[in-house]
C-alpha cells in the first residue's frame, strides 16, 4: 500500500487514496458537501469498505486559487493544531485522522472525524446555561495542560503579540471599524455605536496587555465554531485562528457574545468560576478566581475585535450580516457591563 499523498481537491479523495490513509480495504468512496465553504471546502466521506470504518470529513482549502493561498499560514496553523497540539491538551475537538499542508503553497487536507449528528450553535439565537457551562469547561482543557508553557513559543506559527503586531493592529482596527459601521451600524443602538468606535484608541495597548499569562487561544471559540451533542458534550472545530495571548480572551469572547445579555448578566459570574475550577484540576495553581474575573473583564475587546475584522474584510451574507450584529450589541453591553475600558 503506497504512503498517502497531499490532496487539495476532493476528485483526489479516491478509494486508494482513502485506503492508504486508513490503512485499511476500500472499494469505493462517495462526498457530500458540508457547509458553505467561504474559508474552505469540507465534505462529508460515504465509504465502501468491507469492514467497518469510522465517519468521515475531510477539509480542504479554498477552490479559488487567490485565496487559496492568501490563507495558506491559517491552513497550515489548523494542521499544525490537529498533529502537534491537539495531543497535548484536554479540549474535546474532532479526532484527526490525517493531515498535511504544503510548505510553499495553500494546499492542505484533512482527514477528521464526522461528529453527527451533533450540531453547531447557533451564534444569533444564542445558547443555554447549560450549553454555556460545558462549552467554558471545554474551553479550559484548550488553556489548562499548557498554561504558560514556555514550550508554546518554539512551536512555528506560534507567538506573542509585539510592539510591531501592536501597532499594526491599531492602524488597521480604526478603517475596519468604520467600514463595519458603514455596513451595519444601522443595526446597532447609538451606544453600541459609541462603544465600538471608544474601543479603538486603546486596542494596541490592549493587544499587550497582561501577556505574563499566556496560553493556547482559539480566536473564535464561539456557537458557530462549537457542535453540542444530545448527551450534552462539547467539541471545538475550525482551529485556524490558532494563537498565544491571554487565555481569559477566549472565554470573554464566547460568554459575551454567546448569551444573550440578560441572561449573561446572570450567569457570567458562575460561568467563570466553573471555567477557574476546571483550569486548577490541570495544575494552574498560581492564578485565583478573582485574577481570572478580572481577565475576563479586561478581555471583553476580543468580541467587538473578531467581529468588526469578520464582517469588515469577510464574504458579506444576509446571516452574516444579522450574526455580527448580534455579537456586537452583546459585547458592547458587555464592555459597558464589566467597565472593561477603565482597565486598559
Amino acid at each position: 500500500m503506497t504512503a498517502p499523498a497531499l490532496v487539495a481537491d476532493i476528485d483526489a479523495v479516491t478509494p486508494d487514496w482513502l485506503a492508504a490513509v486508513l490503512g485499511l480495504p476500500v472499494r469505493g468512496v462517495r462526498h457530500e458537501r458540508v457547509g458553505t465553504g467561504q474559508i474552505g471546502t469540507c465534505y462529508r466521506l460515504i465509504v465502501d469498505a468491507p469492514g467497518p470504518v469510522p465517519p468521515l470529513l475531510v477539509k480542504l482549502p479554498a477552490a479559488d486559487r487567490a485565496t487559496r493561498d492568501m490563507l495558506a499560514g491559517s491552513y497550515r496553523g489548523e494542521v499544525r493544531f490537529y498533529r502537534e497540539i491537539a495531543p497535548t491538551v484536554d479540549v474535546r475537538a474532532p479526532a484527526c485522522y490525517f493531515g498535511t499542508a504544503a510548505a510553499d503553497s495553500g494546499d492542505f487536507v484533512l482527514l477528521l472525524e464526522d461528529l453527527a449528528p451533533a450540531a453547531p450553535g447557533d451564534q444569533v439565537a444564542g445558547c443555554t446555561p447549560a450549553q454555556a457551562h460545558a462549552a467554558v469547561r471545554n474551553l479550559a482543557g484548550l488553556h489548562g495542560p499548557r498554561w504558560c508553557d514556555p514550550r508554546l513559543l518554539e512551536i512555528e506559527g506560534l507567538s506573542l503579540n509585539g510592539p510591531e503586531d501592536a501597532s499594526l493592529l491599531g492602524e488597521l482596527y480604526g478603517p475596519a471599524t468604520e467600514l463595519f459601521l458603514d455596513g451595519l451600524g444601522g443595526l446597532l443602538p447609538e451606544q453600541d455605536r459609541k462603544t465600538l468606535r471608544a474601543c479603538v484608541a486603546p486596542c494596541a495597548e490592549w493587544a499587550l496587555g497582561r501577556s505574563e499569562r499566556f496560553g493556547l487561544v482559539h480566536g473564535d471559540y464561539r456557537l458557530d465554531n462549537l457542535l453540542f451533542s444530545a448527551d450534552g458534550g462539547v467539541h471545538a472545530v475550525d482551529w485556524q485562528t490558532l494563537s498565544l495571548a491571554l487565555p481569559a480572551r477566549d472565554l470573554a469572547y464566547f460568554v459575551s457574545t454567546s448569551l444573550p445579555t440578560a441572561v449573561r448578566r446572570v450567569v457570567e459570574r458562575d460561568l467563570v468560576a466553573a471555567y477557574h475550577a476546571r483550569l486548577t484540576s490541570y495544575g494552574v495553581a498560581d492564578h485565583s478566581l478573582e485574577q481570572c474575573w478580572e481577565d475576563y473583564r479586561f478581555g471583553q475587546l476580543q468580541g467587538p475585535l473578531v467581529s468588526v475584522f469578520g464582517c469588515a474584510y469577510g464574504t458579506r451574507t444576509d446571516r452574516g450580516d444579522q450574526m455580527f450584529a448580534v455579537m456586537v450589541r452583546r459585547a458592547c453591553a458587555a464592555i459597558r457591563d464589566l467597565g472593561t475600558l477603565s482597565l486598559v
